[in-house]
């Protein structure tokens, strides 16, 4: 039985230090996150796509493939508005032929443009979100991590708990 215990135990410690870091970055996100008043609506534009470039990104992969290449090549569209506002947007997509596919097609994408009142930045998100409901789907995202990682502290602290009483009444 000590054989599995051991391991066991040290798979719970390691998914512990993860749900605490899960906290603190929820938790932090949460605590950084602007109202929904810090954001002017802008408007929703018409993006038009007008190059496809490669960029280089961390490579997720594990094991030999991350050593081998510590990056990958992702291919990025760039848009830019149809009103030469000056917004310019951008998606990525798996090769070239599919970037340069969605630029032959000149397929208008329409985005909502909030921007931030108290600095020269933007975002663009799909049109039938408003900054408020922008928001509280960022909130709800940080709130459900920070309830997975809550769930599994308070699990954790329950089972040592138990343990801890079986072997002060055994």
């Amino acid at each position: 039985m000590k054989s599995t215990a051991y391991p066991l135990s040290l798979f719970s410690l390691a998914l512990l230090f993860v749900s605490l870091f899960m906290i603190g970055i929820a938790g932090w996100q949460l605590y950084t996150l602007p109202s929904a008043d810090a954001y002017t609506d802008k408007g929703i534009y018409t993006f038009l796509p007008y190059e496809v470039l490669p960029i280089q990104v961390k490579n997720n992969s594990s094991g030999r493939q991350q050593r081998m290449n510590p990056t990958r090549t992702v291919w990025r569209v760039y848009y830019k508005t149809a009103e030469h506002s000056g917004y310019r947007w951008h998606e990525d997509v798996v090769s070239k032929r599919i970037g340069q596919d969605i630029i032959a097609r000149k397929q208008p994408v329409k985005r909502r443009v909030l921007s931030l009142t108290e600095g020269k930045t933007y975002i663009t998100v799909p049109p039938e979100l408003s900054a408020g409901r922008y928001i509280s789907k960022l909130q709800r995202r940080y709130l459900g991590i920070l309830g997975i990682g809550a769930f599994y502290l308070i699990l954790y602290f329950s089972v040592r708990l138990f343990f801890f009483c079986k072997s002060l009444c055994a």
